[in-house]
């Protein structure tokens, strides 16, 4: 008799950095490679890890999805304790549910929400250089970047905001909630939306930084994104200041809420 096959979905959470991002590479350790392995340890059988997002090299996740399809007869809400047993501390699953065989990591989720961090200090701090972008070499202003923001709320096509090397057929996307605030020397950006292109949050994060420090206006801002003016996106924010912090689904099926700095 034929064994079962079952649906396991995964919240996860990751250190971006020493990793090649989330997709498996030829060059490079990732962290679906890693998980795949340790999954495939266990079955008995190799998984294919499915992930909610691709985030780049060097980006945290505080709350990744993923999904595997197993025949191991171990129950789903054990896979959390077994993988974290085998997993090396960079990445941990904060839990683990059975899911119908319909639903999809990637093609259910509804949302994502990422944020970035600056640490606008003028002095170096250990503790923040993993998770921000150190900038100091001129004051931010806050309000001039949220402003910058939010005629972006909406569905809109940001084709200045998408790296190269794109396998998407089109840039087109729904801005759901934007949101920027300091705490102290922090500096917080946050965008939900259905989707991200290659590169838009390292990109937009780029931009709003020369609107905060006055380099280019609001006006100039907008008619960048608005007309699609990739040719005058020069600069990405580094990577380890961006965290992927949520996905959202009509039914979510994770009870276990992720607490971190990230949110």
């Amino acid at each position: 008799m034929p064994l079962m096959s079952k649906r396991v979905a995964l919240l996860i959470q990751y250190l971006g950095t020493g990793y090649c991002g989330w997709q498996k590479q030829p060059n490079g350790i990732s962290i679906q490679q890693t998980i795949e392995e340790a999954i495939a340890k266990h079955a008995g059988h190799a998984v294919t890890l499915h992930g909610a997002g691709r985030t780049d090299t060097g980006v945290h996740a505080s709350a990744q999805v993923a999904h595997f399809n197993t025949t191991s007869p171990i129950p789903c809400d054990r896979w959390s304790k077994i993988l974290n047993a085998s997993l090396p501390p960079s990445i941990s699953i904060l839990q683990s549910v059975q899911v119908a065989d319909t639903w999809h990591a990637q093609f259910s989720a509804i949302w994502r929400r990422y944020r970035y961090v600056i640490y606008t200090g003028r002095e170096p701090n250990v503790f923040w250089r993993q998770f921000t972008w150190h900038y100091y070499y001129a004051p931010l202003d806050v309000d001039l970047m949220r402003q910058a923001l939010l005629p972006m709320v909406g569905e809109q096509d940001l084709s200045a905001l998408q790296r190269a090397g794109s396998k998407r057929r089109h840039a087109r996307l729904t801005v759901q909630e934007v949101r920027c605030w300091r705490e102290e020397d922090l500096l917080m950006v946050e965008v939900q939306a259905s989707g991200f292109l290659y590169g838009m949050m390292r990109l937009l994060m780029g931009l709003l930084v020369q609107v905060g420090r006055s380099q280019i206006s609001l006006a100039q801002f907008a008619d960048i994104w608005q007309n699609r003016r990739r040719d005058l996106v020069k600069y990405a924010a580094p990577p380890q200041g961006l965290c992927l912090i949520g996905v959202g689904y009509p039914d979510n099926p994770f009870t276990v809420r992720s607490r971190s700095f990230w949110g």
